[in-house]
């Protein structure tokens, strides 16, 4: 007789993902290129950048996490800033993409254009199956 030795499956393999648990996990992948987009658009201040991002549908994005990437990508070249005085209170750290930041940007989108690629893919045949409503 053999012995059948049962390894537990970790809940997260087991957890079904929904919609709210899926958008969740989008911002500690999308954060970076959403920054860099939004500040090769135009020099701006964090929470400014904090609404933007959110504006994109990365709701779940905090300050805390929003000025750690920052710095981060500060640190790697990608950005630079400095304070800049306010008229209406404390002194506000600017932030514009550098040229190595453009670059990086550039590899995001190629990137961003080939995941698009595939979920296309995947949609149409999950759509060509019929599983659309069977869920």
């Amino acid at each position: 007789m053999t012995d059948h030795v049962t390894e537990e499956v970790p809940e997260e393999v087991t957890t079904t993902p929904t919609s709210e648990t899926v958008l969740a996990g989008l911002p500690r992948v999308y954060v970076r290129p959403c920054l860099l987009l939004l500040l090769a658009e135009g020099e701006s201040h964090g929470y400014d950048l904090l609404d933007q991002v959110h504006s994109l549908g990365l709701t779940a994005v905090d300050a805390g996490g929003l000025y750690r990437a920052l710095r981060g990508m500060e640190r790697d070249g990608l950005l630079t800033s400095w304070w800049e005085p306010s008229h209406t209170g404390p002194a506000r750290r600017t932030y514009q993409v550098t040229d190595l930041g453009v670059e990086a940007l550039h590899a995001e989108m190629q990137s961003a254009v080939a995941t698009h690629q595939l979920l296309g893919e995947l949609l149409e045949r999950y759509t060509i199956a019929g599983h659309w409503g069977s869920a």
